[in-house]
This record gives structure tokens, sequence and C-alpha cells, in this order.
């Protein structure tokens, strides 16, 4: 059963201890209701892709109490800090390179080299950052598809039982998702439109284009190319057996042949699986090249739950770039 937590400090220090220990908490921001997990364990980001029910492993949003805390773990370069100066706390992201001290694990950030930051508006949102005193991944609490909640009740309607707990801080006053700002290239790229109007961002960054404007013609959203997240080596699905010069991304009982193997699950379970998954394909690729393997064979992996989302991280990267 998921608890209902009052905004007070009891329930925030409720709230922040279940957050540290790798629970599932849902905040009330200024925008939406978040479904918040610590960004920095693979295992409980994981369980915000099998509560939501989501089919793909897109980056996720990690939020802060403040700006110096967000840019330990993102790189601020000027335009960054003139919009965090300007805009946060509030309804703005920004998507910054990771700076070499950034904690934030792979599934979070979708194995990208770039993380999605933010500071939220509301005193209880930033109290339960504060007292978590962690990078908190908070994509909109609601299942995957569904509607954004922008009140408990919402939250509660949909993931009633999936989830530890719900910080009860009212209604949210904006009620549509923030802003998203791509700042990882020469040009600021409007990712998504939301709370912050695309006016009053070119009054800080004049040359900010969209995604499908010619002079950035980028995906709508980070990692939506096919090939986004390939490895260097070339990526086999659905092996039932694996050549000696082929590393193994394995599932459950390992097929013999390789001498180089990372199992996602031993025991079989999604969840460990999904948490394994980006740390997996990096360590492979990288000792593979170094012992001179050829690929990457992977074994099947059952398509149900959190299976969908990682079948859709892997075709991603076994599609040959182009």
């Amino acid at each position: 059963m998921t608890r209902r937590l009052a905004a007070d400090s009891a329930g925030i220090a409720q709230a922040a201890d279940i957050l540290r220990g790798g629970g599932l908490v849902a905040f009330g921001t200024e925008t939406v209701y978040g479904l918040g997990a610590d960004a920095t364990n693979a295992h409980a980001v994981a369980r915000i892709f099998a509560a939501k029910q989501r089919p793909a492993f897109n980056p996720l949003i990690s939020h802060f109490p403040d700006a110096a805390s967000a840019f330990v773990h993102a790189h601020a370069d000027a335009r960054a800090r003139r919009l965090a100066q300007r805009f946060w706390p509030g309804p703005l992201t920004l998507v910054l390179p990771r700076t070499a001290d950034c904690a934030i694990c792979d599934l979070a950030g979708a194995g990208l080299p770039s993380v999605a930051v933010r500071v939220p508006a509301g005193d209880v949102a930033r109290a339960l950052l504060a007292a978590a005193g962690v990078p908190v991944a908070a994509p909109s609490a609601n299942p995957s598809g569904g509607v954004s909640p922008s009140r408990a009740e919402h939250v509660l309607d949909g993931l009633e039982g999936r989830i530890d707990a719900v910080l009860d801080s009212g209604p949210c006053a904006v009620g549509v998702e923030s802003t998203i700002v791509d700042l990882t290239g020469p040009h600021p790229v409007l990712l998504r439109p939301g709370g912050i109007p695309i006016e009053a961002l070119r009054e800080i960054c004049p040359d900010i284009t969209l995604p499908h404007d010619s002079s950035d013609a980028r995906p709508a959203a980070p990692g939506r190319l096919s090939s986004h997240y390939a490895p260097t080596l070339p990526v086999r699905l659905g092996a039932v057996s694996v050549a000696p010069d082929e590393a193994l991304l394995a599932f459950g009982p390992e097929l013999p042949g390789s001498s180089l193997t990372w199992n996602l699950s031993p025991g079989e379970k999604l969840e460990e699986a999904a948490a394994r998954l980006f740390a997996g394909l990096r360590f492979l690729d990288m000792e593979g090249r170094r012992r001179g393997l050829r690929a990457i064979a992977v074994q099947p992996v059952p398509t149900h739950g959190l299976g969908a989302a990682i079948a859709d991280r892997l075709s991603r990267a076994a599609c040959p770039r182009t």
C-alpha cells in the first residue's frame, strides 16, 4: 500500500529516508507531481520504469535543491549559469554534459554523456531534495502515456500500490511539464516547450533553435535516434549460441563459449537486468575491444514488463550506424 505523507517536517523527513533507502516517492513541484528515486542508485531508478510501465529508457530529469548542487553533476557554461540565475527555481530543465564527478547513474541518463537537471520551485519540493541529499530522478508520477498528475489524488489513481509513498504538497500551480533546453551543442535547442515560454528564453539565449530547424537537425528528445546508443562493437540479438570471439550479454543461465560475459540477472529478474544494462554494455564494449573481440552476442530477454524497455534499448544498440 502506498503511504500518503503530510507535507510537514515529519513527512518530509520520512520521504527523504525512503528515497535514500532506494524507495519511490511522488512529490509535488510547481509543474506536476514527480515520481522520485535516488538518481545515483540504478536499482531505484529501475523501479521508476517498472512502476510507470515505461516502454523505453528515455533520459530522466534529476532534481536538486539549488543550482550549486546541480552543477556538481552537470557542467555549466556561461549560458547555463545565466538561465539558472533567471529561471531557477522554476520550470526549466537544462541538458548539460556530465561532469567528471557526476554520480547520476547511467540508467537515469539513458547512457548518454549528458544529464538533464532542474531546480524546482516550491518550498516542499526543495525541502525534500535538501533533506534527501542526493540527486532525485523524477519523471511525472503517472503510468506511461497517462495524463500528468497535478494533485496527490491523481498520483494514487494511477500508481497506488506500485510506489512507496506520495508526499501531499497540494495542487501544482503550473500543471504542465518543465521546458527542456539542450545546451550540449554550440546553439541552445528547445527540446520540449513547457512552463517557460521560448520568448523568455530568447531574452537570455537569442540564438535558441527548435529541433526541426534546418540549423539543428536533432531528434525531438535526447536519445531518439535509432542508433544513438550503439556501442562500437556490433550487437547481435537473440543469441542461442556464442562464438569464441564474441562477448556475451547474458540473462539467466549463461551460454557457453565466451571468454567475456556480463550477466544482467542470473536470477532472471527484470528490475536487476534494467539496473545493470548500461553498465554491462559499456563494460563489454570497452573490454571486448581491448581483447580484440568482434561483437557482443545478446541472449533473449523476456519482453513483458521492464523487458519491453530493455528490448527497446537493445534494438537501438544493435541498429547499424549510418
